[in-house]
């Protein structure tokens, strides 16, 4: 079954679908339902973290967070027992995969911008506590005056419409890669995938149907004064950070070229199930990180947790991440 309240699909083979030369894994639905377990939340977890990038006023806002069950199928060339090592060394819990969700917010001028829009009401446990915690920052969906999207997973989309499916923030404009786009409105291609995803195709199409006023994007040219988009392809077909600049600042919106960073970050050769092409993804994650850390920009990274912005430097064959507070 799926619905907007739970992303469950099984694995399958769909590379042909994808325009791929391998297979493209699903989360499992033994994984999927046991995530959503209840994590024991410090109750003085950061609902919000505000710091300025030369004019811009950044507000990372926490959407909640869940623990993952260990699973063979999460990482496709890593074992449990190293996963778990990894985990240690990152000094986070082994019994589990800690996996937060933090949407970056910008005041850009008189714009008001978030990128991506997290999980929603309904979803998984833990999870869909963007709209509270917005309040607690000082602002609310109405003051959204712009919604800049890196792709289209469930955990960076349902956030768009509340628990009646109506559009959260109508008056705003939704920004999306043309690339991820067309992808995912290619009826030749979605209608290839399994029937586990076709409740995921329907619901990009009722989401952003909703709105009138979707930009799409190519190039990398300015999406928003001091927005550049940067193709991190791999994880989706359209998948898409951000670089922002103001002044002689500068700072990068990651999203998902690293699922959990005590993962993927200090080994970036690991690919996740949710990649579609992992070697891809592989190839973005490398280059972007060479990137931020040549160039020394700070990063927001989605499954990051709180603050999930900081600074990465290289570690041996990996790399290590230093959050901001």
């Amino acid at each position: 079954m799926f619905s907007r309240r739970s992303f469950v699909v099984s694995a399958a083979a769909a590379g042909a679908a994808f325009g791929l030369d391998r297979p493209v894994e699903f989360l499992p639905s033994a994984l999927a339902q046991e995530a959503a377990r209840e994590t024991g939340l410090n109750p003085k977890k950061l609902q919000f973290y505000r710091f300025n990038v030369g004019d811009i006023e950044v507000t990372q806002v926490f959407d909640g967070e869940i623990v993952r069950p260990h699973d063979p199928n999460f990482v496709r060339n890593a074992s449990i027992e190293e996963r778990q090592k990894a985990l240690a060394a990152g000094g986070v819990v082994t019994d589990g995969v800690p996996t937060g969700f933090t949407v970056t917010s910008m005041k850009i001028g008189d714009r008001r911008v978030i990128f991506d829009a997290g999980n929603g009401a309904g979803g998984l446990p833990q999870s869909g506590r963007l709209q509270e915690n917005m309040k607690a920052a000082g602002f609310e969906a109405k003051d959204v005056t712009h919604v800049v999207l890196t792709h289209f997973h469930p955990d960076h989309i349902f956030g768009l419409m509340d628990k009646d499916d109506k559009p959260l923030y109508p008056q705003a404009e939704i920004i999306a890669p043309a690339a991820e786009l067309a992808f995912w409105t290619d009826e030749s291609r979605t209608s290839k995938l399994p029937q586990g995803v076709q409740g995921l195709v329907r619901r990009v199409g009722a989401t952003l149907g909703a709105w009138k006023n979707v930009r799409r994007f190519e190039g990398e040219g300015e999406v928003l004064p001091g927005v550049k988009p940067v193709p991190t392809y791999g994880h989706t077909p359209g998948h898409t950070s951000f670089h922002v600049a103001s002044g002689a600042q500068q700072f990068m919106v990651l999203a998902d070229v690293t699922n959990v960073k005590e993962l993927f970050l200090r080994n970036p050769g690991w690919h996740v199930v949710f990649d579609m092409d992992p070697n891809l993804a592989e190839a973005s994650r490398r280059r972007m990180f060479d990137r931020v850390v040549a160039d020394k920009i700070p990063v927001a990274g989605y499954h990051y947790g709180m603050p999930g912005c900081g600074t990465v430097s290289k570690d041996g064959a990996g790399y290590a991440f230093a959050p901001m507070a």
